[in-house]
Protein backbone atom coordinates (compact mmCIF):
# COMPACT_ATOMS: atom_id res chain seq x y z
CA UNK A 1 0.00 0.00 0.00
CA UNK A 2 2.83 2.42 0.77
CA UNK A 3 4.25 2.06 -2.74
CA UNK A 4 0.84 2.82 -4.24
CA UNK A 5 0.44 5.84 -1.96
CA UNK A 6 3.89 7.13 -2.93
CA UNK A 7 3.11 6.64 -6.63
CA UNK A 8 -0.14 8.63 -6.23
CA UNK A 9 1.70 11.41 -4.40
CA UNK A 10 4.35 11.63 -7.13
CA UNK A 11 1.71 11.71 -9.85
CA UNK A 12 -0.17 14.47 -8.01
CA UNK A 13 3.04 16.51 -7.66
CA UNK A 14 3.47 16.46 -11.45
CA UNK A 15 0.09 18.10 -12.00
CA UNK A 16 -0.16 21.88 -11.92
CA UNK A 17 -1.64 23.27 -8.72
CA UNK A 18 -4.94 25.07 -8.79
CA UNK A 19 -4.50 28.82 -9.09
CA UNK A 20 -5.91 30.17 -5.84
CA UNK A 21 -4.45 33.58 -5.11
CA UNK A 22 -5.76 34.78 -1.78
CA UNK A 23 -8.54 34.37 0.77
CA UNK A 24 -11.26 35.91 -1.42
CA UNK A 25 -10.33 33.70 -4.36
CA UNK A 26 -10.16 30.72 -1.99
CA UNK A 27 -13.77 31.33 -0.92
CA UNK A 28 -14.83 31.36 -4.57
CA UNK A 29 -12.84 28.21 -5.29
CA UNK A 30 -14.37 26.44 -2.29
CA UNK A 31 -17.81 26.73 -3.88
CA UNK A 32 -16.50 24.69 -6.85
CA UNK A 33 -15.78 21.58 -4.76
CA UNK A 34 -17.21 18.34 -6.15
CA UNK A 35 -20.33 17.98 -3.98
CA UNK A 36 -20.50 14.24 -4.68
CA UNK A 37 -17.06 13.78 -3.08
CA UNK A 38 -17.24 16.54 -0.45
CA UNK A 39 -19.84 14.90 1.82
CA UNK A 40 -18.07 13.37 4.83
CA UNK A 41 -19.07 9.73 4.45
CA UNK A 42 -18.58 9.70 0.67
CA UNK A 43 -15.14 11.26 1.13
CA UNK A 44 -14.41 8.53 3.68
CA UNK A 45 -15.48 5.80 1.25
CA UNK A 46 -13.29 7.20 -1.52
CA UNK A 47 -10.35 7.73 0.84
CA UNK A 48 -10.53 4.12 2.02
CA UNK A 49 -10.82 2.79 -1.53
CA UNK A 50 -7.93 4.99 -2.67
CA UNK A 51 -5.55 2.93 -0.53
CA UNK A 52 -7.24 -0.47 -0.91
CA UNK A 53 -7.97 -2.26 -4.14
CA UNK A 54 -11.40 -3.26 -2.84
CA UNK A 55 -13.30 -3.32 0.42
CA UNK A 56 -16.42 -5.17 1.51
CA UNK A 57 -19.52 -3.47 2.81
CA UNK A 58 -18.76 -4.70 6.33
CA UNK A 59 -15.14 -3.50 6.17
CA UNK A 60 -16.27 -0.03 5.10
CA UNK A 61 -19.02 0.01 7.72
CA UNK A 62 -16.57 -0.82 10.50
CA UNK A 63 -13.85 1.50 9.19
CA UNK A 64 -16.19 4.47 8.84
CA UNK A 65 -18.20 3.67 12.00
CA UNK A 66 -21.56 4.10 10.29
CA UNK A 67 -24.88 2.33 9.92
CA UNK A 68 -25.92 -0.05 7.15
CA UNK A 69 -28.49 2.39 5.77
CA UNK A 70 -26.17 5.38 5.79
CA UNK A 71 -23.34 3.51 4.07
CA UNK A 72 -25.72 1.99 1.55
CA UNK A 73 -27.22 5.35 0.53
CA UNK A 74 -23.86 7.10 0.14
CA UNK A 75 -22.22 4.18 -1.66
CA UNK A 76 -25.14 4.12 -4.11
CA UNK A 77 -24.67 7.84 -4.85
CA UNK A 78 -20.99 7.24 -5.61
CA UNK A 79 -21.92 4.25 -7.75
CA UNK A 80 -24.52 6.29 -9.67
CA UNK A 81 -21.87 8.98 -10.19
CA UNK A 82 -19.53 6.39 -11.69
CA UNK A 83 -16.96 6.82 -8.91
CA UNK A 84 -17.15 3.27 -7.51
CA UNK A 85 -18.36 -0.14 -8.62
CA UNK A 86 -20.37 -2.55 -6.52
CA UNK A 87 -20.20 -6.33 -6.95
CA UNK A 88 -22.62 -8.55 -5.06
CA UNK A 89 -21.97 -12.22 -4.49
CA UNK A 90 -22.41 -14.98 -1.93
CA UNK A 91 -19.74 -16.46 0.30
CA UNK A 92 -20.76 -19.53 2.31
CA UNK A 93 -24.42 -18.65 1.67
CA UNK A 94 -23.89 -15.17 3.10
CA UNK A 95 -24.29 -12.09 0.89
CA UNK A 96 -21.09 -10.19 0.17
CA UNK A 97 -20.81 -6.73 -1.35
CA UNK A 98 -17.45 -5.54 -2.66
CA UNK A 99 -16.63 -1.98 -3.65
CA UNK A 100 -13.85 -0.75 -5.94
CA UNK A 101 -12.92 2.75 -7.05
CA UNK A 102 -13.22 3.39 -10.79
CA UNK A 103 -10.71 5.39 -12.86
CA UNK A 104 -13.23 8.26 -12.94
CA UNK A 105 -13.55 8.03 -9.16
CA UNK A 106 -9.79 8.15 -8.72
CA UNK A 107 -9.55 11.23 -10.96
CA UNK A 108 -12.38 12.96 -9.07
CA UNK A 109 -10.80 12.11 -5.71
CA UNK A 110 -7.39 13.41 -6.83
CA UNK A 111 -8.97 16.62 -8.19
CA UNK A 112 -10.74 17.06 -4.85
CA UNK A 113 -7.51 16.56 -2.88
CA UNK A 114 -5.66 18.97 -5.18
CA UNK A 115 -8.44 21.52 -4.72
CA UNK A 116 -8.36 21.19 -0.93
CA UNK A 117 -4.55 21.46 -0.89
CA UNK A 118 -4.77 24.67 -2.94
CA UNK A 119 -7.32 26.11 -0.51
CA UNK A 120 -5.17 25.23 2.49
CA UNK A 121 -2.10 26.75 0.80
CA UNK A 122 -4.00 29.96 0.03
CA UNK A 123 -5.06 30.27 3.65
CA UNK A 124 -1.53 29.63 4.92
CA UNK A 125 -0.15 32.36 2.65
CA UNK A 126 -2.60 34.85 4.10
Amino acid sequence: MAARSNALRKEREKRPALAVQGPLEAVGEASKLDRLVHERLRLGILSALAVSESLTFNELKKLLDTTDGNLSVHARKLEEGGYITCTKSFEDRMPRTDYKMTAAGRRAFERYIDHMEALVQAMRER
